[in-house]
């Protein structure tokens, strides 16, 4: 392998457990401030952090006129995220870090459904990546007699979550291309966190400070480094490797969750996790050929 493509797949398994890791940042969060409090504080500090990225390169590529694409953009994909986020954190106060990596990671086979639904051909592939997902979903989300009535409520938020997500990937898919990256993101950040504030209300100082140390791993570490690790990385890798390497989130995140909270995975949830997995990553697969490319 190439030592840049290698290195480049070393920042994104980097990136990946960096977001694996941060559900437990999360959940830990929500002993002080409540879930849109967190998420207010998490990504204004994480559009903070990327500020002057994003300045330097506004400079660099400075252009009469006001970039309306770039705002509409920020504008659109920041409340797409505030609204995901939302449900992801408000899960986490009934859920655990492990099933919420899993249950938010969804959006990768909701994705092409969304696009199915919009008219485009989606391959029979997603087919079975979906029965592997709802096995999976029963296994993780349902008490042993598999009935309904047991699913969990912060289960259902994150199911929402994964949905806003997937809406939240297409809004990106569309102005991405037409715009900075880490400015768009900056600025998404910040519309997300600036949404936040008037349903979380002033945080009191000491509930800022007790939660200081997730706040600035999710903000810092989360939002703002690892989206960089991602954009660098990306450029000396492919788009399916990428992709595959970062569905690695999920599991760090379960594992982050029995390793840090001792959160408790019974077998079955183990076995519902995998299938889960398996269902991320086969929905990854190139549709021309299942060979590397």
């Amino acid at each position: 392998m190439d030592p840049k493509t290698l290195r480049a797949n070393l920042l994104l398994l980097l990136a990946a457990l960096i977001w694996g890791v941060a559900f437990v940042a999360q959940k830990s969060g929500l002993d002080s401030l409540s879930p849109v409090a967190f998420n207010g504080c998490r990504f204004l500090l994480g559009g903070l952090v990327l500020l002057p990225f994003a300045l330097a390169r506004r400079r660099r590529d400075a252009a009469p006129g006001p970039d309306r694409g770039l705002w509409l953009g920020g504008l659109l994909c920041g409340t797409c995220l505030f609204v995901a986020s939302s449900a992801q954190q408000i899960g986490l106060k009934w859920t655990t870090a492990g099933k919420a990596g899993f249950l938010t990671a969804l959006y990768v086979v909701i994705v092409p459904l969304l696009a199915a639904l919009a008219g485009r051909r989606v391959r029979p592939l997603l087919w079975l990546c979906i029965a592997l997902a709802v096995a999976g979903l029963r296994l993780l989300c349902l008490d042993a007699d598999f009935s309904l009535a047991s699913v969990n409520r912060g289960d259902a938020w994150e199911l929402a979550c994964a949905l806003a997500f997937a809406v939240h990937i297409l809004a990106i898919d569309r102005f991405a291309p037409h715009a900075d990256g880490i400015r768009l993101s900056c600025l998404q950040f910040l519309v997300c966190g600036l949404l936040s504030l008037p349903f979380a209300g002033l945080p009191a100082p000491a509930a800022l400070a007790a939660a200081w140390l997730p706040l600035a791993y999710t903000g810092i570490l989360s939002c703002g480094v690892a989206y960089t690790l991602q954009t660098v990385a990306q450029k000396n890798t492919s788009p399916t490797v990428a992709s595959l390497i970062m569905c690695l989130e999920s599991l760090f995140a379960l594992l982050a969750g029995v390793a840090i909270l001792r959160e408790p995975v019974s077998p079955r949830e183990w076995l519902g996790a995998g299938l889960l997995l398996a269902a991320l990553l086969l929905a990854q697969l190139p549709a021309r050929s299942r060979r590397g490319t």
